[in-house]
């Protein structure tokens, strides 16, 4: 029988990690290519990456950034909308959106390296994990 990808909200760090560096992080691209997991985004979600991914810092074009979007991000992700946007859950209220993308899409776990949201642990019985601890998982 043919086991279901975990469905996965990622946390914007994590996923912008596993995108544009090699190390640990990659790992997460690995999963979503072979279908281990499936990443579910909202709207929100996705602005958010976009914004991030445009930041100085990482040095990239605007069809660099295009192009991660409409070649992989998308094609890798399921999109929820969200019924009610949570407010003031997590410490950071800019963290709720991925609260509310996970309990929408009824994920497995929430992929984060953000402490406001570590913090919680788990939410709606959606556990919160650490990179290491969610890919721990997958490691023998």
């Amino acid at each position: 029988m043919k086991k279901h990808p975990k469905k996965v909200v990622l946390d914007t760090n994590i996923l912008l990690s596993a995108l544009l560096f090699t190390g640990r992080a990659s790992k997460i691209t690995s999963l979503l290519e072979n279908k281990t997991i499936v990443m579910v985004i909202s709207k929100e979600i996705l602005e958010e990456y976009i914004r991030a991914l445009a930041y100085p810092k990482f040095s990239l074009t605007e069809e660099e950034i295009k192009s991660l979007v409409g070649e992989v991000i998308l094609p890798l992700a399921k999109t929820v909308r969200p019924s009610e946007l949570l407010e003031e859950v997590c410490r950071d209220k800019e963290d709720d959106k991925f609260l509310a993308c996970a309990k929408a899409a009824k994920a497995d776990v929430i992929v984060s390296g953000d402490k406001d949201l570590l913090v919680l642990k788990e939410f709606e019985d959606i556990p919160i994990k650490s990179l290491n601890a969610f890919l721990g998982e997958f490691e023998d």
